[in-house]
């Protein structure tokens, strides 16, 4: 993968540059705030080699350490929507989870600065969000799910299709969450074909339905 990360402590920033690039990756960019993310996208995007496959992002730096970071990602989805983006937080910051996944579907996660710690699932996450996929740590959907705004979009799923969902928003494969549940691959497939249909996901080549299911959920 070709990756640009955004990071304002230098020793957070070079350690994650180590580990991905320890397993063949190319760090192509690291930066320290928000415009400086903003630039070298813009600079990649117009290089022969192109946009960088993701961009990790620190949601807080500088100058106000408030929300700099989530709000480059933000602007350079809208500029770019293509570009996978995972960001990383030391708190769940529902606000910021939910206007970064507003936008396309495509290759976006938000992931607590602790899951850094276990390299294997940080790597994977960082692979996931790349392809395309989603990659939402188990606290955020944790407590996007439990919001009551979003109870009525909620209210005809089981608990156990609730639990498969959130499951789905962590980027669980059908395989791994059979394996979490102690239940069988059809099962989950069934599950996961009830959700479809009480969230209205019609079957669509162009839309990832995966996605949208758990998109539908938080933008409702």
């Amino acid at each position: 993968m070709r990756v640009v990360i955004a990071e304002d402590s230098v020793l957070l920033r070079e350690g994650l540059t180590r580990l991905l690039t320890d397993r063949g990756h190319v760090v192509v960019a690291g930066v320290g705030d928000g415009e400086g993310l903003i630039e070298v996208v813009r600079r990649l995007a117009g290089a022969p080699e192109g946009l960088p496959d993701v961009v990790v992002a620190d949601v807080r730096m500088p100058p106000s350490h408030t929300d700099e970071g989530l709000r480059a990602c933000v602007g350079l989805r809208k500029e770019f929507p293509r570009l996978s983006v995972l960001v990383l937080s030391q708190y769940v910051e529902e606000q910021y989870a939910t206007e970064l996944l507003a936008g396309s579907g495509h290759g976006v996660g938000y992931l607590l600065k602790d899951r850094v710690a276990d390299v294997r699932e940080f790597v994977d996450a960082v692979a996931r969000v790349a392809a395309g996929g989603t990659a939402l740590d188990p606290e955020v959907v944790a407590q996007l799910l439990g919001r009551s705004r979003r109870q009525d979009s909620l209210a005809g799923l089981t608990p156990r299709e609730r639990e498969v969902l959130g499951l789905m928003a962590e980027g669980r494969t059908n395989s791994a969450i059979a394996a979490q549940l102690v239940v069988s691959g059809g099962a989950v497939e069934k599950h996961i074909g009830n959700i479809f249909q009480k969230l209205g996901l019609a079957q669509s080549d162009a839309d990832h339905r995966r996605v949208l299911a758990v998109l539908r959920y938080l933008n409702s």
